[in-house]
């Protein structure tokens, strides 16, 4: 069965490369032309547009940035919608709201289509590597269809239950992820701002209990001062709205994501919108410099 692609940013163009040298025989389709040359070196049939592949592919993998991007590739609330998606499975790899995927499903099974989300955990690095994590919903039938495919992509995949789960589970494994490197940008300014050698404060980071492969990529980046981009601000600040408007939808706290999204909101209104999430620590450094240290006035009982 020949198998669709569309979206070849930073990850699809990783994970597509993945599956084209794995054999799999794969269409695909990206809106800038030249993201697809390598996967046309690789043995992928090449489409001009997004129909042709829906003509092609029996099962079609979507790894797009948002909602109207996926609406557009998919003709939604217009007449070609019914024939893109009738007698196909579309796997939904990208990241949006669990509302927007719930109402995806809908209508694509009233059109006679099938529906999985399947979002994954991690950047460029592990796309590249197939080294990603990919969560799983939907109905079962469809779900055991996708799943081996995904296995050039993933390390591992987990079923989650129905739609939309997988994608409830990916902003949950996201808001750990946005407060740990956050947190972890915070003690390196806190460490080098007290002239502490920072080669040995990654070393003994490193070396203890909470060191994480995520931990080790991301304190490299901060003691080296490489921002070179694997997650950019501008999508870490996406993601953490995504989980904000979930967590507002279930009437549930979420404090330090809260504080989390000015931070990055001001690297990005620092002109770092492009930079690796791990620049977050440039927002920080910037409230320094600036005098504004009122939270650790306030965390140790001092008056500002």
């Amino acid at each position: 069965m020949v198998t669709g692609f569309i979206g070849l940013g930073a990850m699809g163009q990783a994970m597509a490369l993945n599956l084209a040298r794995s054999g799999t025989e794969l269409v695909v389709w990206n809106r800038s032309a030249a993201k697809a040359d390598p996967l046309r070196m690789a043995g992928a049939i090449v489409a001009t547009t997004p129909a042709e592949v829906f003509a092609q592919a029996g099962i079609v993998i979507l790894m797009l940035a948002n909602g109207d991007v996926i609406d557009a590739v998919l003709e939604r609330g217009m007449p070609a919608f019914g024939s893109n998606v009738v007698d196909h499975t579309i796997v939904h790899m990208g990241t949006t709201s669990a509302e927007y995927s719930r109402g995806l499903e809908a209508d694509i099974r009233v059109a006679g289509g099938r529906y999985v989300e399947a979002p994954v955990s991690g950047s460029r690095k592990p796309a590249e590597a197939g080294q990603l994590v990919g969560m799983l919903a939907g109905e079962r039938a469809s779900v055991e269809e996708v799943r081996p495919l995904l296995q050039p992509m993933c390390q591992q995949t987990f079923v989650c239950g129905p739609v939309p789960k997988a994608l409830l589970m990916k902003l949950s494994v996201n808001l750990f992820l946005i407060t740990m490197v956050t947190g972890l940008a915070e003690a390196t300014h806190f460490a080098d701002r007290h002239g502490l050698d920072m080669q040995l404060f990654r070393a003994v980071l490193d070396a203890g209990p909470m060191a994480s492969s995520v931990s080790r990529v991301k304190l490299t980046k901060l003691v080296e001062r490489d921002f070179a981009v694997q997650a950019s601000i501008v999508d870490v600040l996406e993601n953490n709205r995504l989980v904000a408007q979930a967590a507002r939808h279930v009437m549930l706290a979420s404090p330090l994501l809260g504080v989390c999204h000015a931070l990055f909101g001001e690297t990005l209104a620092l002109g770092h919108g492009q930079a690796d999430m791990a620049a977050v620590v440039l927002a920080i450094e910037a409230r320094t410099d600036s005098g504004d240290t009122s939270d650790a006035a306030h965390c140790a009982g001092v008056k500002p």
